[in-house]
């Protein structure tokens, strides 16, 4: 009995080691062959990625500093940025907490929205009262390096963590303007940037300028208010400030919208692609604007959600946009937690469009009336002069 014990224990013990044999020999041998099908045409072989990986282990000067994770970190962020699209990244868990806080309305650093341009990291705008405005950064403005670190081929990502960091310490960001000969640093200290959405005043006794800063989460219910203030106001025409605008939500610039179009006009039109369906956005509200005439101010800081607002009031109402062309961010990104809970890729899936059809990336938004800002004398506002000659004789 004992005998027979002994023999099946063995047995046992002699395919569980056969097992694992088996396992290691498929993995190994998977690490050299693994193929990837991406479609009926093409495949990808990520036996290159193993070898470099080996290679690295095996020949590598300095083994102890060789960060597993970081390999794939690296991998991954190769990876997304092959494609070619400046808004598709990869951020690890530490970036990926910078990010959420993009949106939240708070945070810490110098007040400038950044996006790239024709490949070269641009100030889309600077937002008002932030230390990136009062050091005197335009929309336009071209960042050539941070803290004397190049930005060639920088990710936006990567310029946002070099340039966020604790209040109270400078950033100096090399910038090169158009007209000027040649770079300047611009010294900027940090600060905490709490982002006000919107403002108005009543300007003229009856025209309503209402500045849109920023379509964050607190604009849906800040604009409620200000909208209850203009409707019991002697106001009857609206001046609508998207300028500097860098954009936001989409669910905020549809609702924004919903004000000012009537119920089921379309808002934008969401593209992805040849030969897929597109997705339509339509005005949800209680269109308590739509029978005030109203005139629309847009630059070259009006990007993303302040363009998709802009498109959709000249496009279903023939408002009229005055200033200078607007930055073009119309492509949708979606955001998408990876398996450690932690990681985020950010993806872009489509652009918008106006209801009209015409794109607005990498296009912008012309303005129906071009006005130049004087930059050698900014207060006298050029653009809200304009706006305000031109409303005055709609009714």
């Amino acid at each position: 009995m004992i005998n027979i014990n002994k023999r099946k224990l063995f047995s046992y013990i002699l395919l569980v080691a056969l097992f694992f044999v088996i396992f290691g020999a498929g993995f190994y041998l998977g690490k050299k062959q693994v193929v990837c099908r991406v479609c009926a045409s093409e495949t990808v072989n990520f036996s290159l990625f193993w070898d470099a990986y080996n290679k690295i282990h095996k020949s590598f000067i300095n083994p102890s500093q060789i960060d597993e994770q970081k390999i794939i970190y690296g991998a991954i962020s190769g990876m997304l940025k092959s494609l070619g699209d400046p808004y598709t990244d990869f951020f690890d868990p530490k970036e990926a907490k910078l990010f959420q806080q993009d949106l939240s309305g708070s945070f810490s650093g110098i007040g400038a929205e950044i996006g790239l341009k024709k490949g070269q990291l641009t100030i889309i705008a600077p937002l008002k009262n932030t230390p990136g405005q009062k050091a005197g950064l335009k929309s336009g403005d071209q960042i050539i390096a941070i803290d004397e670190k190049s930005t060639f081929d920088m990710s936006i990502e990567e310029a946002i963590n070099l340039i966020r960091g604790k209040k109270g310490t400078p950033v100096i960001l090399s910038i090169f303007r158009e007209g000027w000969p040649e770079t300047k640093d611009i010294k900027i200290i940090r600060d905490t940037i709490k982002i006000e959405s919107i403002a108005w005043e009543l300007k003229e006794g009856n025209i309503a300028y209402i500045n849109i800063r920023h379509f964050d989460l607190s604009l849906s219910y800040e604009f409620k208010k200000i909208a209850f203030e203009v409707l019991s106001s002697p106001a009857k025409k609206i001046v609508l400030d998207l300028r500097n605008n860098p954009g936001g939500y989409l669910e905020v610039s549809q609702d924004m919208a919903g004000w000012f179009l009537q119920d089921d006009q379309i808002v934008t039109i969401e593209d992805f692609g040849e030969n897929k369906k597109q997705k339509l956005y339509k005005a949800d509200g209680n269109a308590a604007f739509a029978n005030y005439p109203t005139v629309v101010l847009i630059n070259g800081g009006s990007a993303s959600a302040s363009e998709i607002l802009a498109g959709a009031l000249r496009d279903n109402r023939n408002i009229t946009l005055i200033g200078e062309k607007s930055f073009g961010k119309g492509s949708v990104q979606e955001v998408i937690t990876l398996q450690d809970n932690e990681s985020l890729i950010k993806v872009t899936i489509a652009k918008w469009l106006t209801p009209k059809g015409n794109s607005i990336a990498e296009i912008g938004l012309e303005p129906d009336i071009k006005v130049e800002a004087d930059d050698a004398d900014p207060e006298k506002d050029l653009h809200l002069q304009k706006a305000l000659e031109i409303i005055r004789d709609l009714h």
